[in-house]
């Protein structure tokens, strides 16, 4: 009998509200820390949306990237890393997107060229996103099938995908605004499910809980 899920938010509280929100609507037991011994010992991890990366860590220097938090970016690198050597599921939200796609070698697109399409202006934007995958075995096409409705918060975007990851769905600018691993459960949405309409993030959530 597998265990009851417990779920890490990989962040600082102040921050994770809304996750932490949408894991309660559930009845999930969570927590949100950075300090790995505590961290490990849960069954799932959930990267949650926040500022850019460090340039650094995918090798450019900084080319528009804004409110970077380097030791938080080492902090949440540290446990992705604690969790694909144990193979645990793992769900990446907007950056958690771009730091899953660091972690294997991939690197980010600082500003993208239709970023006044998908940023945040006082709110969440809207556009739909289009399967791009063509196995029907992916999250994104068990979901949603072919396309959905989703919500918009960022400025930069996944690039040179890293080794092992593949891009689900797309925007119509070609954005990847989906990903997930060949052989891990690992899986990634650029969108912000924890705070989507009437509880419509809630289904990625379970899938999520469910690996």
């Amino acid at each position: 009998m597998s265990p009851q899920p417990s779920v890490i938010i990989a962040g600082r509280s102040k921050d994770t509200k809304n996750y932490e929100k949408a894991l309660e609507r559930l009845g999930v037991f969570h927590r949100t820390v950075l300090d790995p011994e505590t961290a490990c010992q849960a069954t799932h991890l959930l990267l949650p949306g926040g500022g850019d990366i460090t340039p650094a860590f995918f090798g450019q220097k900084d080319r528009g990237s804004r409110n970077i938090d380097t030791e938080l970016d080492i902090l949440q690198l540290r446990l992705l890393s604690c969790f694909v050597a144990q193979k645990k599921p793992v769900l990446g939200i907007c950056k958690g997107l771009q730091l899953i796609n660091v972690h294997f070698g991939g690197d980010v697109i600082q500003h993208i060229d239709t970023a006044d399409a998908h940023k945040w202006k006082d709110c969440d934007q809207f556009h739909p996103v289009w399967r791009c995958e063509l196995s029907r075995l992916d999250f994104f096409y068990q979901l949603y099938g072919t396309s959905a409705m989703v919500n918009s918060a960022h400025h930069q975007a996944a690039g040179r995908m890293g080794d092992g990851l593949i891009p689900v769905c797309r925007a119509v600018d070609n954005v990847i605004e989906g990903l997930t691993h060949k052989a891990l459960p690992v899986l990634a949405v650029q969108w912000h499910p924890e705070r989507l309409p009437d509880g419509r993030g809630d289904s990625l959530f379970s899938y999520f809980l469910s690996l």
